[in-house]
């Protein structure tokens, strides 16, 4: 029963170790199922990045190790200075004079996205391909920094738009005429004119890039190289990601195996080594001449006595 045990234990270490290293890694980027969810995580991500903050700096934020690749700023702004002063530079983003929110709170926190290689995936648009990633600018009440799943604030250009500047886009095909594209909070999406310079404009926020029809020809290689197609990334993160799983499974599977092949031969060796005993005990036992007795746990020759006695010639003593 130890030995049945034991094997069972060594047979089970493998598929415990593949279950633990696969615990271990991070869950693979489509854990986040759509870009609404995105929002949320990226918002607790940038809320934990305000400690202490000064009002007008942006911070930068850390996400999680599956949305690798995107990234997350936060600045906090009075509402007041918002809408009198704007923000001159915010990433790619020019706020304007006269940008209000609803509903109105005394502190707003405006949280930066750049989804970069993952843009096709959260925002997928058929018919289309991205010449930039994905950006992104959402307001959300600065009350409370260490609130999470805040619902976001109605923020809208009431004099100038809001201006995009994409500073790393590949260029179009020959012939074929790049947009810009917007998605708001409901799903909606809408085409726009680009701008010169590859600037895009919006009256609220949402998310932002630059497409165009994939039915034209392929675009020229750029030489930034910044963004790529999210697709091929994809692709070879899942494969990362797999190997990462099934290399430590196949290493401590072999090496249990090695372990388990080095144990079935010891115990082959001792079961081999006492039935020989035995044998060989069996064998002096049947071939011996005189009886034998135990003492203890040794067994010896035993005899009873001899056949003839002495006796005594003569009756002389000295």
């Amino acid at each position: 029963m130890r030995v049945r045990a034991c094997f069972f234990v060594l047979f089970s270490l493998p598929c415990l170790l593949c279950v633990l290293l696969s615990s271990a890694q991070q869950l693979p980027p489509d854990a986040v199922v759509s870009a609404r969810l995105l929002d949320s995580h990226l918002q607790d991500s940038a809320f934990r990045a305000l400690f202490s903050p000064i009002t007008g700096v942006p911070y930068d934020a850390q996400v999680p190790t599956n949305l690798s690749g995107i990234k997350v700023s936060a600045m906090r702004l009075r509402s007041g200075s918002l809408r009198t002063r704007g923000v001159l530079s915010y990433k790619e983003f020019e706020i304007p004079i006269g940008v209000v929110e609803k509903p109105y709170v005394e502190r707003l926190v405006l949280v930066y996205q750049n989804l970069g290689n993952w843009s096709d995936q959260f925002y997928p648009l058929p018919g289309f391909s991205y010449l930039a990633p994905v950006l992104g600018l959402l307001a959300y009440s600065g009350v409370n920094l260490s609130a999470s799943e805040l619902p976001e604030l109605d923020i809208r250009a009431s004099e100038k738009p809001v201006l995009v500047n994409f500073p790393h886009v590949r260029p179009a095909p020959l012939g074929a005429l790049a947009k810009c594209v917007y998605f708001d909070l409901h799903g909606s999406v809408q085409f726009d004119t680009l701008l010169p310079g590859n600037v895009c404009s919006t009256m609220q926020q949402g998310h932002f890039s630059i497409v165009v029809e994939s039915n034209a020809p392929s675009p020229a290689p750029s030489s930034g190289g910044e963004f790529q197609d999210a697709s091929g990334k994809n692709n070879k993160k899942n494969n990362k990601f797999m190997l990462r799983i099934l290399v430590p499974c196949v290493v401590g599977g072999i090496v249990l195996l090695i372990i388990i092949l080095g144990l079935l031969v010891v115990l082959v060796r001792k079961h081999t080594k006492g039935t020989r005993m035995q044998q060989l005990e069996c064998v002096a036992y049947s071939n011996e001449i005189m009886d034998m007795t135990s003492i203890g746990d040794i067994k010896v020759p035993l005899a009873f006595g001899t056949r003839t006695r002495p006796m005594i010639e003569h009756d002389y003593f000295p």
